[in-house]
């Protein structure tokens, strides 16, 4: 079970999520990390979700195009768009208040 630690707004959160679980997923039918993750669309057309790695980004898969497009840049800075991945190993993120 994936450990993933959120900080967001100088607040830290942290749970066990199940193997292959999506965040956003997850967000929306309440789970962890509703209510801190804050997203909006659920299929990479409004970068809402993207939070920077902060550890764990060697067990993510590349960034597909959605997260090309949508982040840029931003890519080079550590960012993903949360709704892109589905986790299988712990993670840190950091989102922007």
């Amino acid at each position: 079970m994936p450990k993933v630690v959120f900080h967001k707004a100088g607040e830290t959160q942290t749970s066990d999520v199940p193997d292959n679980a999506n965040l956003v997923v997850r967000a929306g039918i309440r789970q962890f990390p509703f209510p801190y993750l804050r997203y909006q669309c659920g299929m990479g057309k409004c970068a809402t979700c993207a939070c920077r790695v902060l550890a764990g980004a060697e067990h993510l898969p590349p960034p597909n195009w959605k997260e090309k497009k949508q982040l840029g840049e931003r890519l080079e800075q550590g960012y993903r768009l949360v709704c892109q991945l589905w986790l299988t190993h712990d993670l840190e993120l950091e989102q922007e208040a």
